[in-house]
């Protein structure tokens, strides 16, 4: 089927999701072994002993879970109505890249000004394809 070609963005995010997950226990066992969070620490959550650092993965993996949701949603409507077109492929994919780059942003030096124009162009590109859809299904 032509539209499952959309389901190639839409695996790819969900691998990167599944690698920021990863690197959740990680940063974890790191801080433990450095003495500085004991598991006492994630009884209700994190903690404030939690270092600023093992925290963004964590709050890293929950933005990747919230948003994209809408992503998910969009491309399995666009499949099951059939209206996935070369336009609608191509921004998933951009909205792939921007996400991974938001990822990366706030997993490494973390400017919250650079996090912030990258995610509100996420969104305007998760606008637009739901815009599409709902204008091709108006028309």
């Amino acid at each position: 089927m032509e539209a499952e070609r959309i389901f190639a963005p839409v695996l790819a995010l969900v691998g990167w999701t599944l690698l920021v997950l990863l690197t959740i226990p990680f940063y974890r066992f790191k801080a433990g072994f450095a003495g500085k969070i004991t598991p006492r620490d994630f009884t209700y959550g994190e903690s404030a002993r939690v270092p600023d650092e093992t925290r963004i993965p964590n709050r890293h993996y929950m933005n990747l879970l919230e948003a994209p949701l809408l992503f998910y949603v969009v491309c399995v409507v666009m499949v099951l109505l059939q209206r996935v077109d070369d336009t609608a492929v191509m921004l998933a994919w951009i909205y792939f890249g921007l996400r991974m780059l938001h990822s990366l942003v706030h997993m490494t030096y973390n400017n919250v000004l650079h996090r912030l124009g990258i995610f509100a162009t996420s969104t305007l590109v998760l606008a637009v394809i739901w815009g599409r859809l709902v204008l091709q299904l108006a028309g």
